[in-house]
């Protein structure tokens, strides 16, 4: 990929600054001034990370809580107890699907109305759909009403984090000081795992302080209460936060980019972030959410001591982001994405290899994989940022990550599960390779962007 990224745009909107661009009678070089940073960057950070917490907060928690509520939502099967279960995760893939839509509509109302404005309506319709699972009646006391009510709760759910992603990236790279836009950015995937963290950690603790009656009760409920009230205090930081969109006067005079806009006058850019995208979600997913269930499969590591090799591994996942996404403003953007990528090209086949019956092995290597990870995590949202012009930044981003999160990232944890079902596990390290030699690719050729001003 050359540096000739920018799709058909009119000359008077460049693309990305520094990028040569199509305009109507040849190419033309725009080049953007930065606009100034707001003031307050910890309120900005704080705005944009505690969202995104409760966000994965409440995405997590369903899918650990699912064994608890799913017998009392939907209907028992004598034949099939794992029928109430498969349906509730059945549900939870509903509300995966719903993130490109989330990214492309909520991303057009960052666009439209302003990044304040679209994290408050996210951070809302996350605590809507919590509070919703929290009040969900059984299906003995409603009927068909729970499973239905259950799906209407993770549409939403759905929908909101595909436009939360989508929001916040351009609001953390958008409060970033000149030169630390990386640093910024590297605290998405913080926030991300802090909301992991919290619900297996809640998860945890109610299951051994309750009964499985009570747990299956009522105590599932609790999380979901602790979810909408964490929501409440996420959109009281964000109504404070100032905004940070570029082109606040063309918002005052609604000179407002359609919805489709950022497709049809950016395509390469588009599709330019599903290439980037594709190697760093199947090996995110992999590494954080996948990997203490591969290292049961594959090398028959007791499930309590795989998750507590996990959850360390994730705390020193977050603590490492911030490290990588200055890193990358030092050094550039592509000498880490191409580290990363060589790193799993080379190392994904050994690595889960050496998957054995030691713990210290075992989080060794999930630890060596989340650094070289950090490559790609640390640094995404200001990549994907700094590929669009302001105007269309956020649907620009928020519609091409989030389906191809859902095509590979969300299917990685199956794909593997169905390989070690089929007696195959050992090729899923080699699908891994084979997406990581892909973004190897794409990376290489990369302009390099984290020196350039975004416009």
């Amino acid at each position: 990929m050359d540096e000739r990224v920018g799709g058909s745009q009119d000359a008077e909107e460049p693309g990305p600054p520094g990028m040569a661009v199509s305009g109507g009678d040849g190419p033309v070089v725009g080049v953007a001034a930065e606009p100034a940073p707001p003031g307050r960057p910890v309120r900005q950070v704080a705005a944009a990370s505690i969202g995104n917490a409760v966000e994965w907060y409440d995405w997590y928690a369903y899918s650990f809580l699912a064994v608890y509520f799913s017998a009392r939502i939907f209907p028992t099967d004598a034949a099939d107890p794992l029928v109430p279960l498969l349906s509730a995760f059945a549900v939870f893939a509903v509300g995966f699907f719903m993130r490109p839509l989330g990214g492309l509509l909520l991303g057009s109302v960052a666009d439209r109305v302003g990044r304040r404005n679209a994290l408050t309506l996210t951070i809302v319709l996350m605590g809507g759909g919590s509070l919703l699972m929290a009040v969900l009646p059984t299906y003995a006391a409603a009927g068909v009403w729970a499973p239905v009510l259950l799906v209407v709760a993770r549409l939403v759910q759905g929908l909101s984090i595909g436009g939360e992603f989508a929001a916040s990236t351009t609001f953390l790279v958008e409060s970033a000081p000149p030169g630390r836009r990386g640093f910024f950015s590297s605290f998405q995937y913080v926030s991300t795992t802090i909301g992991q963290l919290v619900a297996s950690g809640l998860t945890a603790l109610l299951a051994v302080l309750l009964t499985k009656d009570a747990m299956g009760t009522w105590g599932w409920r609790v999380l979901f209460v602790v979810g909408a009230v964490i929501a409440l205090v996420g959109f009281w930081i964000r109504r404070g936060a100032e905004e940070t969109h570029p082109a606040r006067d063309d918002l005052a005079a609604g000179r407002r980019p359609p919805l489709f806009e950022a497709l049809r006058r950016y395509p390469r850019q588009s599709l330019l972030i599903g290439g980037v995208t594709v190697a760093g979600t199947v090996v995110y997913y992999t590494w954080t959410t996948y990997f203490p269930t591969f290292a049961q499969v594959s090398g028959e590591f007791p499930a309590a001591e795989a998750l507590l090799v996990s959850t360390i591994a994730l705390a020193f996942f977050a603590v490492i982001q911030p490290l990588g996404g200055m890193l990358s403003d030092r050094y550039g953007r592509k000498p880490a994405l191409i580290v990363f990528a060589a790193g799993f090209t080379i190392g994904t086949v050994p690595l889960l290899g050496l998957i054995g019956s030691s713990f210290v092995s075992l989080l060794l290597v999930q630890c060596a994989g989340i650094v070289l990870l950090t490559g790609y995590t640390s640094i995404a949202a200001a990549l994907n940022a700094e590929l669009f012009p302001g105007r269309v930044r956020a649907a620009g981003i928020g519609f091409p990550y989030s389906l191809t999160v859902a095509v590979f990232g969300g299917t990685a944890p199956y794909l593997a599960t169905w390989l070690a079902s089929m007696g195959r596990a050992g090729w899923f390290p080699w699908y891994v390779t084979l997406l990581a030699v892909v973004g190897l690719v794409v990376y290489a050729r990369l302009p390099e962007t984290a020196h350039r001003p975004l416009g």
